[in-house]
């Protein structure tokens, strides 16, 4: 198995109840070995960043599993509607097994807004969810770690050069270090972050790849309490908006959480981070990101596609951009030096800060003065930015649809979006071009398996560790 991201995980319990002798390889480092630089003071020169490969993959990340067919990729079309759920069901006990329960499981379904909603112009997709958060979900991996580690092989820093199928059967894998391994059969399971060396994998085994997804959208930070009357019986919701052009969805909403920057493909864009994170009980706003997806022919025009836009905003360092709605909304230049993150608040008079090359202190940087007309701000940014006309960086879709969707967002809630509310160019999500395989995500060369979000069937948690568990299972029933 090439990849141990949850998808490689759950193959891999699965494997080792059954007996099956399986040597699992990842480029990245044992879970224990797995520190960002960046999460630090340290700058990164990481070969395989920590963030995203290694063991458990980017379940490390806040561990957040969505059990839900209605959004997180297509595992249901594989394997039917009620078995992807049940599937869902067994991955969440696992965890469970592990520590996960130490965090409740909640449920973001309400028929009642989900008729409102519809009145509005809204759908509402539901889930059932357990956030774990980094540090839980740490430890939860730390554990089915320890289950394993002794029932299978493992392999990490080590990557595979060439796969390469022999004429009666099987596999003949050339490892970084020059090892030779024989193998009847290979699962690859190694997500967004192995696209790369899976295409070239693909290419050379006569696998064509589907079309190539890319989620572009701005972050909106906002009061607390302005969705207070959507949540009163959930954490959480998601809401995917249609207009002209495009449709548009909510994407990882945190009450009381904080915009924190996310380094990524030598990107800089603009995440959420949820209120456990920092055990402080979070902050007086409420974040999420409203993604609209586009789709290219291939995987190149939609990295292409991710730099011109993401890295046009960057400008070669890691630079976010961020204007208040109501200058957004009238079409006004945003020039005061107000997003310096979270405690910053700083001068606007003469309008003399945030001209082109300015950039501020985020939490625990240096701050600059304090003036009434900032600290009256009623909504105070957590991540620094740099002032800036979003209309002339961003493209004109995504400004258009967050306009658009907050509109019809205030006759859902019966109120206006507050004008100090913050928008922060952009964010991104990645996904993998799909790749044809069967019900058992099995290639059209017999015995290559490609499973979890590296598939392009799921891009979730979630579904791609019920498709390791499905897999596994039917290999290990062989």
């Amino acid at each position: 198995m090439v990849g141990a991201g949850v998808a490689g995980i759950y193959a891999a319990l699965e494997l080792a109840g059954q007996g099956r002798r399986t040597l699992v390889i990842d480029k990245g480092k044992k879970l224990e070995e797995r520190r960002c630089p960046q999460e630090g003071e340290g700058s990164c020169d990481c070969e395989a960043c920590d963030k995203y490969v290694g063991f458990g993959g980017l379940g490390l990340s806040e561990g957040k599993y969505n059990y839900t067919n209605d959004f997180g990729g297509d595992l249901e079309r594989k394997v039917g509607s009620e078995r992807a759920l049940a599937l869902m069901d067994e991955v969440d006990a696992v965890l469970c097994a592990h520590g996960a329960d130490r965090v409740g499981i909640y449920d973001t379904s309400d028929p009642e807004l989900s008729a409102r909603a519809r009145a509005a112009g809204f759908d509402t997709l539901a889930t059932r969810t357990r956030h774990l958060g980094t540090e839980l979900s740490r430890a939860v991996l730390g554990g089915i770690y320890g289950e394993l580690e002794n029932r299978i092989a493992w392999r990490f820093r080590t990557e595979v050069r060439e796969l390469r199928p022999l004429e009666g059967g099987g596999f003949e894998l050339t490892l970084s270090d020059g090892e030779e391994l024989e193998a009847d059969t290979v699962l690859i399971a190694t997500g967004r972050s192995g696209n790369e060396w899976l295409s070239r994998q693909c290419a050379a085994l006569g696998l064509g790849r589907g079309e190539a997804r890319l989620d572009l959208g701005l972050r909106i930070e906002m009061r607390g309490d302005q969705l207070d009357t959507l949540l009163g019986r959930a954490f959480e919701t998601k809401l995917r908006f249609s207009a002209d052009g495009y449709s548009a969805t909510t994407y990882c909403m945190n009450p009381r959480g904080r915009v924190v920057l996310k380094l990524q493909e030598g990107l800089a864009m603009p995440d959420g981070q949820n209120a456990r994170e920092r055990g402080d009980g979070g902050t007086g706003n409420l974040n999420f990101t409203l993604f609209v997806p586009a789709f290219f022919s291939t995987l190149d025009e939609a990295d292409r596609r991710l730099h011109e836009v993401v890295g046009g905003i960057n400008r070669g360092r890691n630079r976010i951009a961020a204007q208040r709605l109501a200058d957004l909304r009238a079409g006004l230049a945003e020039e005061d030096g107000e997003f310096a993150g979270e405690g910053r608040e700083f001068a606007r008079e003469g309008r003399e800060f945030a001209r082109e090359g300015r950039e501020f202190a985020g939490e625990g940087g240096a701050g600059l003065a304090t003036t009434v007309a900032a600290a009256a701000r009623t909504i105070q940014p957590t991540l620094a930015a740099e002032p800036a006309d979003l209309r002339k960086e961003v493209p004109e879709l995504y400004v258009r649809a967050a306009l658009e969707f907050l509109e019809a967002l205030e006759k859902l809630i019966g109120e206006p979006i507050d004008d100090d509310t913050i928008v922060y160019a952009i964010d991104a999500k990645l996904y993998s071009p799909g790749i044809a395989t069967d019900e058992r995500f099995e290639t059209s060369v017999p015995g290559l398996y490609v499973i979890g979000d590296c598939s392009g069937t799921t891009h979730s948690l979630s579904q791609a560790a019920a498709s390791g568990l499905h897999v596994g299972r039917l290999l290990g029933s062989r």
